[in-house]
């Protein structure tokens, strides 16, 4: 390289074929275990999360329900006007619940993450939590 420093550090060692060996095996896992008929499932559910929290607001969802066109197993919901941090901090303090809530251009909203593991509980908890909470933070 002409660089005595880049020749000495840039030699990263011996690489990690583990993430390669593992691929065969991970694509396999997911085969046996209906991968596609879980993120239908998962994307099932965060679309009614999304539609219980856009009732419960009233501000309506930021996108149309089409498939996985618009989102997967991860979606948004507008909140109304609140301290973001505080909310995050009591439904997690208070209901056990956590989730990311923050601002995008000003607006406050809380992101729905579903994964294999997820329960309809869980989806109830929240609705709960939020049922709860935004009357007291936006009073």
């Amino acid at each position: 390289s002409g660089s005595t420093f880049v020749d000495h550090h840039e030699w990263q060692g011996t690489r990690d074929l583990a993430p390669f060996l593992a691929t065969p095996a991970a694509i396999e896992w997911t085969r046996a275990n209906d991968w596609e008929g879980q993120q239908q499932r998962s994307h099932d559910m965060v679309s009614a999360a999304i539609g219980r929290v856009d009732a419960l607001t009233g501000l309506g969802s930021m996108y149309p329900d089409d498939g996985f066109r618009w989102y997967g197993q991860m979606a948004v919901a507008l909140l109304p006007d609140v301290d973001v941090a505080e909310l995050q901090r009591r439904l997690y303090d208070e209901f056990l619940v956590e989730l990311p809530v923050h601002r995008f251009a000003d607006q406050p909203m809380l992101r729905v993450s579903i994964a294999a593991y997820t329960v309809e509980s869980d989806i109830d908890a929240l609705i709960d939590a939020l049922a709860t909470l935004l009357p007291q933070l936006t009073a």
